[in-house]
């Protein structure tokens, strides 16, 4: 069995390139959400305002993609950059969520 160690760029293209894919994909499905549907049970501001704060998390994650892609993925990121936008991923899928369950009603 070869038990040689995955070399840094590796690991990091492994563990790095799909999480960022991640963050993309969903932040541009609550974005869609957000811009497409009016909430009912979210006032227009709290609405607004996390249709913003989804918009920065989408350009800090574009960022960190295009940092990573031109460093040859030799760069990682700082999970406690990261911290932000995963609680702002649980947030909006609690919204998701909620509204799925209105629309069944």
């Amino acid at each position: 069995m070869n038990s040689s160690p995955i070399p840094e760029s590796d690991l990091l293209k492994q563990i790095l390139e799909p999480l960022l894919e991640d963050f993309r994909y969903w932040f541009e499905r609550s974005q869609d959400l957000l811009e497409r549907e009016k909430l009912e049970f979210m006032s227009e501001v709290e609405q607004s305002t996390l249709l913003q704060k989804v918009r920065n998390a989408q350009q800090e994650v574009n960022s960190a993609t295009s940092l990573f892609n031109l460093t040859g993925q030799q760069v990682g990121i700082d999970v406690q950059a990261m911290m932000p936008w995963h609680s702002l991923l649980m947030e909006c899928q609690a919204v998701g969520m909620r509204y799925r369950q209105t629309k069944q009603t």
